[in-house]
C-alpha cells in the first residue's frame, strides 16, 4: 500500500521556492508571541506595586507606554508574518492550479471524462480558493495563538503548579465535548463535499441544457432535478449540524473557561495561606490571556479538515497514473505508416474494443465508418495518443507510439474531432493555435483552403472576432470549419478527421472536402464519417460493428460483399436522395 502523504509535505511541495516564506512567517509569529508575553508580564507587576503601595505616576506612566509598545511589536510581527504566508499561500495556490491543468494534458482522456467538466471547474477554482484565507492566515496565526498559551501555562506552572493545573479543568470538559463532537461528526464534511458536488454537477447540466430543457417543455421535471440536489446538500448539512450542536457548544463555553477552575482553586490556596495574593491576581491576569488565543485556535479546526478534504481531492488528480511515455527520442522512425496489432480497450470496465487490426499506409486516405457506438472514434483516439490501448500495440513509422515522445508524436497528428472546441479570444488566434509562430497569411490561407475566410469577412471585426466561450457566438458549421482551419495550419503529417463535417451544410461540405483533399496531398488521412458519400474515393474503408473490424476494402469491395455496409449505403442514399427532393421541391 503506498503512504499516503501528510497534509504539510503536499503544501511544501506546492510552495515550491517560495516555502522559506512559510518559515520566516512562523518565525515572525514566534516573535510576535514573545511581544504578547511582555504585556501581561508587565501588567503583573504593576497590580504587585499597586498592592506594595507604590504611588509612583511616572512608574506607572513608563509600564503602560511600554505595554503598547510591545502590542505595536506584536502587531508589526503580526502584519510581517501574514504578508509573507499570504505571498506563500498563492504560490500554493497557483502552483496547484498549474499541476493539475498539466495533468489533465498527461493521463489519458477517458480518465478526465470520467469526471463531470463541473467538478473539474469546481475543485481548480472554487475549492482551491477556498483555502486562500485558511492557508495565509492559518500558518502564523494558528503557530501563535496555540504557542503564546502554552507559554502562559508554563509561566503559570513555575508561580504555582496548582494553579496552573487549576486552568485545565474548564479545557478537560472543553476537550471531552470537542471528542464527543468528532466523534459525532465522522463522515459528515466529506458527505456535504460529495452532495455540494452533485450539486454544482446538477447546476452546470441544467444551465447548460437550459436551450433544450424550454424547446421540449422539461422546465419543471429538470428543476425538481436541480431542486432534489440542493435538498439533499441542505440535509446533510443540518443532519450534520443538528448531531454536532450541543457538543460543539460545549466544547465553545468550556474550554477556554479557565477561570471554572482558576479563581474558587485559587481563593482556597490563599485562604490557606499556601498561596500570595499577587501570585494569585498574576495566576488570573494570566488566565485571562489564554482565553482569546485558544478560542481562535480552535476555530482553526474546522478549517484545518475542509483543506485536509480539498488537498484530497487536488491530490487524487494529481496522483492518477500518467501516460507513459520517453522524454527524448530514441527511436528511428521510417516513414509514417500507422499500424493497429491486436489492439483492445476498456471503457469504464467494459471492453470497447476487441483486437482490432488496421494498416494505414504513408499517404492512403482511410475511412472508417459503422452503426453509432461501435468504437470509430476511440480508434481515432487510440491513434491520436489521447487514451492507451489496454493490450496490443499501435505503431507510427514502425515505432510504437508509447516510445515516442508525447510532444513530438502529437506534432505528427492533426486532429478534427466532431465536438470541437473554440476559446473565447479572436478567430485569428484560435486559428494560430494550430503552429505558434504562424503569420496572418498563414492563418489567411488556412482560412481560404479549409471555406471559411468568406464568412469571417462577413463578421463585425473579421479575423479580429471574438468567438465567444466555447465559440458560443458562431454556428456549428462555422466552428467546425474554423477547427478544420487550425488543423490544417499544424501541416502535420497525418490527419484525422473524426465526423469533422457534422455540422455543416452540404454546400460548405463540399466545399470543405474539396479543400481537405487538396491540403491533405502526399499525407495521411484518416476520416470518420456518417455521411459515406464523402469517403466513396477512400483508398480503403474498415467497417466497424461492435469493437469489431467486420470489412476492409474499397468503396466497390465493400458493396459486393460486405451486407452492413451495404446496408449504410442505401440507407445514407435514401436520406440523401429526400434530402435532394426536398431541396427541389423549395427551390
Amino acid at each position: 500500500m503506498k503512504k499516503k502523504r501528510s497534509l504539510l509535505s503536499w503544501v511544501i511541495e506546492f510552495a515550491g521556492r517560495k516555502k522559506s516564506y512559510f518559515g520566516g512567517s512562523v518565525v515572525l509569529a514566534v516573535l510576535g508571541v514573545a511581544a504578547s508575553f511582555i504585556p501581561y508580564l508587565i501588567m503583573a507587576d504593576i497590580v504587585e506595586k499597586l498592592l506594595d503601595g507604590n504611588r509612583e505616576w511616572e512608574y506607572y506612566l513608563k509600564q503602560t507606554l511600554l505595554m503598547g509598545v510591545f502590542w505595536g511589536i506584536r502587531i508589526t510581527l503580526h502584519s510581517l508574518s501574514t504578508s509573507l504566508s499570504h505571498v506563500a499561500t498563492f504560490n500554493v495556490l497557483g502552483s496547484i492550479r498549474k499541476q493539475l491543468c498539466e495533468k489533465l494534458s498527461k493521463i489519458p482522456l477517458g480518465s478526465v471524462l470520467d469526471d463531470n467538466s463541473g467538478s473539474y471547474k469546481n475543485i481548480i477554482v472554487d475549492r482551491v480558493d477556498s483555502m486562500e484565507t485558511t492557508l495565509a492566515h492559518i500558518v502564523p496565526e494558528f503557530t501563535a495563538n496555540i504557542l503564546l498559551p502554552v507559554i502562559m501555562f508554563i509561566y503559570l506552572l513555575l508561580i504555582d503548579w496548582r494553579l496552573g493545573l487549576a486552568n485545565l479543568l474548564g479545557a478537560a470538559i472543553g476537550l471531552t465535548c470537542a471528542v464527543i463532537m468528532f466523534a459525532r461528526s465522522k463522515g459528515g464534511y466529506e458527505l456535504s463535499v460529495e452532495k455540494t458536488k452533485k450539486l454544482n454537477d446538477t447546476a452546470v447540466e441544467y444551465i447548460n441544457g437550459i436551450e433544450v430543457i424550454k424547446a421540449f417543455g422539461k422546465t419543471g421535471s429538470s428543476y425538481v432535478k436541480f431542486m432534489n440536489a440542493a435538498r439533499e446538500g441542505a440535509d446533510v448539512f443540518i443532519d450534520w449540524m443538528r448531531r454536532c450542536i450541543w457538543p460543539q457548544s460545549g466544547t465553545m463555553a468550556f474550554l477556554p473557561a479557565t477561570f471554572l477552575g482558576v479563581l474558587p482553586i485559587g481563593m482556597i490556596l490563599v485562604r490557606n495561606g499556601s498561596l500570595t495574593v499577587e501570585d494569585f491576581i498574576t495566576g488570573i491576569i494570566l488566565s485571562a490571556g489564554l482565553i482569546t488565543p485558544l478560542v481562535v485556535a480552535f476555530s482553526y479546526m474546522d478549517d484545518i479538515l475542509k483543506m485536509q478534504t480539498i488537498f484530497g481531492e487536488v491530490t487524487e488528480i494529481i496522483e492518477r497514473e500518467d501516460m507513459v511515455r520517453p522524454s527524448a527520442m530514441t527511436k528511428k522512425l521510417v516513414g509514417s505508416d500507422i499500424k493497429l496489432s491486436d489492439v483492445r480497450f476498456t471503457y469504464k470496465d467494459k471492453e470497447v474494443l476487441h483486437g482490432i487490426n488496421m494498416d494505414i499506409k504513408q499517404g492512403e486516405v482511410a475511412a472508417i465508418v459503422g452503426p453509432s457506438g461501435s468504437g470509430k472514434s476511440t480508434i481515432a483516439r487510440l491513434i491520436d495518443s489521447l487514451w492507451d490501448t489496454d493490450s496490443g500495440d499501435i505503431t507510427y513509422g514502425g515505432v510504437n507510439i508509447k516510445e515516442l515522445p508525447l510532444d513530438y508524436y502529437m506534432a505528427q497528428i492533426s486532429y478534427v474531432a466532431q465536438d470541437n472546441y473554440l476559446f473565447d479570444m479572436s478567430i485569428k488566434e484560435n486559428i494560430r493555435l494550430g503552429r505558434s509562430g504562424a503569420t496572418d497569411e498563414d492563418v489567411i490561407n488556412a482560412a481560404k483552403a479549409s471555406g471559411c475566410h468568406e464568412f469571417i469577412l462577413g463578421l463585425e471585426n473579421g479575423y479580429d472576432t471574438v468567438v465567444g466561450g466555447a465559440g458560443g457566438h458562431l454556428s456549428g458549421g462555422e466552428r467546425q470549419r474554423l477547427c478544420i482551419a487550425r488543423a490544417m495550419l499544424k501541416n502535420a503529417p497525418v490527419v484525422i478527421l473524426d465526423e469533422a463535417t457534422a455540422y455543416t451544410d452540404p454546400e460548405n461540405e463540399a466545399l470543405v472536402q474539396a479543400s481537405v483533399a487538396k491540403l491533405v496531398k502526399g499525407r495521411t488521412l484518416i476520416v470518420i464519417a456518417h455521411r459515406l458519400s464523402t469517403i466513396v474515393d477512400a483508398d480503403k474503408i474498415f467497417v466497424i460493428n461492435n469493437g469489431n473490424i467486420e470489412a476492409c476494402g474499397t468503396q466497390q469491395e465493400l458493396l459486393a460483399n460486405c451486407e452492413l455496409y451495404r446496408k449504410m449505403w442505401e440507407a445514407h442514399s435514401m436520406v440523401r436522395d429526400n434530402d435532394i427532393r426536398k431541396e427541389n421541391a423549395y427551390a
